[in-house]
């Protein structure tokens, strides 16, 4: 399965983003509201330029207590961005994920405009499709069906 599918699968809506100069405390807010794990982080909404996960936060609060709340993203955000393309294979974006220990891959168009954002979620859910229609067809073939 294709990105460009596992994107067809999910709920149509924008990318939530976030713009660097805003503290970590509205990133907190704005994923506790939005119940998602990862915001992209954009001055445009269309470029991204880092990404900053619940896990982030998370670390820095340990590392450093509440005052990291007060960052702005752009201190703490990851800025070297793992992205995907929509013609990417699910199965090669989850080694991706796997291997880089990452949830959140943007997905990018030619341009580096950004199209939609898969996560971890998405891509097993969709290799979980994948290889249930593939059992499908092997079961009919030997059921002659």
């Amino acid at each position: 399965m294709l990105v460009n599918q596992i994107l067809s699968m999910k709920s149509v809506g924008d990318v939530i983003t976030i713009a660097p100069s805003a503290t970590v405390a509205d990133a907190a807010k704005l994923l506790s509201e939005k119940r998602i794990g990862a915001i992209v982080v954009s001055e445009d909404g269309m470029t991204p330029l880092g990404i900053l996960s619940e896990r982030d936060i998370v670390r820095e609060l340990g590392r450093r207590g509440a005052s990291v709340l007060d960052l702005t993203i752009s201190e703490l955000m990851t800025r070297k961005l793992m992205t995907c393309r929509t013609g990417d294979d699910a199965l090669d974006i989850l080694n991706r994920m796997t291997q880089g220990r990452f949830r959140h891959l943007p997905v990018v168009d030619e341009s580096g405009v950004m199209i939609g954002l898969v996560s971890i979620g998405d891509a097993v859910s969709a290799r979980l499709k994948e290889l249930n229609a593939e059992k499908e067809a092997l079961t009919g073939m030997i059921m002659g069906n």
